[in-house]
């Protein structure tokens, strides 16, 4: 018995050497393996229990045990004092100095038909113009009947609107505000309605989903001079030059006359026969208006023969394309940054 004391002294003797030089977590690990681990000095000398006489061996035991739950507890405490010296030297390292200014950040940019549409509005607020907002989600009589859309119309194909199953519908443009502004507030009346639309359409100058402004004036006496003026001063304020006009005729079942406006081309003002943009024609269509159609003032509230009008409508994310020359509408819609501000001036 005395023997095995002897050498358990040895033992603890040369764990406390070893664990006075350790420094680092992974010394500290290696000095537990070597007394404690499988094959270690403490493990190892377990085995010679067997060896001793029956009545030695609760006394060896004992003072074995005694010296494993030494051992464990100094290294318990020694892992404390090293995760605290390692803990301190990281934060020494990695010092923030509170006091210091702070480096700032880069500002971001307005997406493009936030921007364009902000500038639409503005250009229009000087003409006397109000914002009317209304819902996404339509009825048939704000969305078609109202606008003197009948039913038999290829607009109201499911193939072109996203309907519900109660009746309800993504409104295909935003024309049903100018039907609510008209009931609401009756004539005179100015206003412009931006929103976002929707239809069964997807391609690299088409979305699903996409932005549009319609504009509305209801007056005495107007004109399509009036209307002329009024368009020509937004897109020459709107590309910041004088840009040629010319107008075609066409069809829409709310406005009579229907007209299409076309702007000469704003990359080569149709010089370029391999332009791009105008394919070489040297002009761009950029908007659809006419005379506000008399039963559309009638489904408003409004006397046509009091009254009378114009309205047009605007592709807002053509217009951006154009204005910051992208060259696929889809990439408005992906959120990538350094195309959408590749261009334009910020």
């Amino acid at each position: 018995m005395t023997s095995i004391l002897g050498e358990l002294e040895i033992i603890e003797k040369d764990f406390a050497e070893r664990l006075s030089g350790v420094a680092a977590s992974d010394e500290l690990q290696q000095v537990k393996v070597a007394f404690l681990g499988k094959k270690g000095s403490l493990t190892s000398f377990l085995k010679k229990l067997g060896s001793l006489p029956a009545e030695e061996r609760p006394a060896a035991g004992e003072a074995i045990n005694s010296l494993r739950d030494s051992m464990e507890q100094r290294l318990a405490s020694r892992k404390t004092q090293i995760e605290e010296a390692e803990s301190a030297e990281e934060e020494r390292k990695n010092r923030l100095d509170v006091t210091l200014p702070p480096r700032g950040r880069i500002w971001g940019g307005i997406h493009p038909v936030a921007q364009l549409t902000q500038d639409v509005v503005e250009i229009l607020a000087g003409l006397g113009f109000s914002v009317a907002l209304g819902p996404e989600i339509e009825d048939d009589f704000h969305n078609f009947e109202a606008l003197n859309i009948p039913a038999s119309h290829p607009a109201r194909d499911m193939q072109d609107t996203f309907y519900f199953p109660d009746g309800k519908l993504l409104r295909t443009h935003t024309s049903p505000v100018q039907v609510r502004s008209m009931l609401r507030f009756g004539a005179p009346i100015r206003i412009v309605c931006p929103g976002k639309v929707y239809r069964r359409d997807s391609d690299p100058t088409h979305s699903p989903m996409f932005h549009q402004l319609e504009g509305l004036l209801v007056e005495k006496d107007i004109s399509v001079a009036d209307m002329k003026g009024c368009l020509e001063a937004l897109m020459q304020a709107l590309f910041g030059r004088s840009l040629k006009a010319r107008y075609r005729a066409s069809y829409f079942p709310f406005t009579e006359p229907s007209l299409e406006l076309d702007i000469e081309c704003v990359e080569c003002s149709g010089k370029n026969p391999s332009c791009r943009i105008c394919k070489g024609t040297g002009w761009l269509e950029v908007a659809g208006l006419g005379m506000v159609h008399p039963t559309v003032l009638r489904y408003g509230g409004i006397d046509p023969q009091v009254y009378n009008g114009f309205a047009w409508g605007v592709g807002l994310d053509r217009l951006a394309m154009l204005k910051y020359r992208l060259t696929d509408l889809r990439v408005l819609f992906e959120g990538n940054v350094p195309y959408l501000l590749s261009g334009r001036a910020l």
